[in-house]
C-alpha cells in the first residue's frame, strides 16, 4: 500500500502587520522624545561620582558662563504663568505672541526690560542676538530673585509642588557670580538646590 504524500505548504510568511507596529512604535518614540537644546553659553561643568538624573517637570535651572547668568525653567504652563506674573509685578505689559514665545522658550538671559524686545525677535534676529546675562546684582536690580519667586508661586499653583532649583556654573567661574546667585537663593529661604555636575569615574 502506498504512502500518502503531506501537501507541502509555503512557509512565507506576512510581514505587513509587524512592519505597520514598528512604524507606529518609531513615530511614537520621535514625537514624544524630547530634544536636547544647546546651552546659551559655554560652561564646563565640574565632575563628581553623585549620579541624580534632571527631573522632567518642577525644575529650573540657573546657569551661569562667562560672568553671565542664564534661567531655564521646566514646562510650558509655568513658563506661561511666571512671565504674566513677572509682567503685573514690572508693569510690563506682554502681548499674548510674546507670551506664546516665551513658553516655547526655555533658557533667556536677558534683562526684563529687554525680554519684550528679546520675544519679538524671528528667526536668525533671534539666533544672533547678543544675550548679556540676567541681573543678579544684590540690590534693587536682581531680576533673578523675581524670576526664581515667580517660578515657585507659578510652580505651586499649577502643579501644587514646589520646584526644584539648580545652579550649572562653569568649573572655572568665579566664585563671587555663583555666591550672589547663592546668597539670591537663600534670601528667599531656599538652602536646598542641585549643583549640576558631569560624571566620574571612581578609581579603584
Amino acid at each position: 500500500m502506498s504512502r500518502a504524500k503531506v501537501q507541502r505548504k509555503s512557509t512565507a510568511i506576512d510581514m505587513t502587520a509587524m512592519c505597520d507596529v514598528a512604524f507606529l512604535l518609531l513615530t511614537f518614540f520621535i514625537l514624544s522624545a524630547k530634544p536636547k537644546t544647546e546651552d546659551p553659553v559655554r560652561a564646563e561643568v565640574p565632575a563628581s561620582i553623585a549620579k541624580e538624573t534632571i527631573p522632567e517637570t518642577d525644575f529650573a535651572i540657573i546657569t551661569v558662563g562667562e560672568g553671565k547668568v542664564f534661567y531655564t525653567i521646566e514646562g510650558d504652563d509655568v513658563r506661561k504663568e511666571t512671565i504674566k506674573a513677572m509682567g503685573d509685578q514690572y508693569k510690563i505689559a506682554f502681548t499674548p505672541e510674546q507670551i506664546n514665545t516665551f513658553a516655547h522658550t526655555e533658557s533667556f538671559g536677558v534683562a526684563l526690560n529687554v525680554l519684550p524686545q528679546f520675544l519679538s525677535l524671528t528667526g536668525p534676529e533671534k539666533t544672533d542676538f547678543k544675550q548679556t546675562g540676567m541681573p543678579v546684582d544684590t540690590t534693587e536690580h536682581n531680576d533673578l530673585a523675581n524670576w526664581v519667586l515667580a517660578t515657585r508661586k507659578a510652580n505651586v499653583l499649577l502643579h501644587n509642588k514646589e520646584p526644584q532649583i539648580a545652579i550649572k556654573g562653569d568649573s572655572k567661574e568665579e566664585y563671587p557670580t555663583i555666591a550672589k546667585i547663592i546668597k539670591t537663593l537663600q534670601k528667599q529661604k531656599v538652602n536646598k538646590f542641585s549643583l549640576i555636575t558631569s560624571l566620574r569615574t571612581v578609581t579603584k
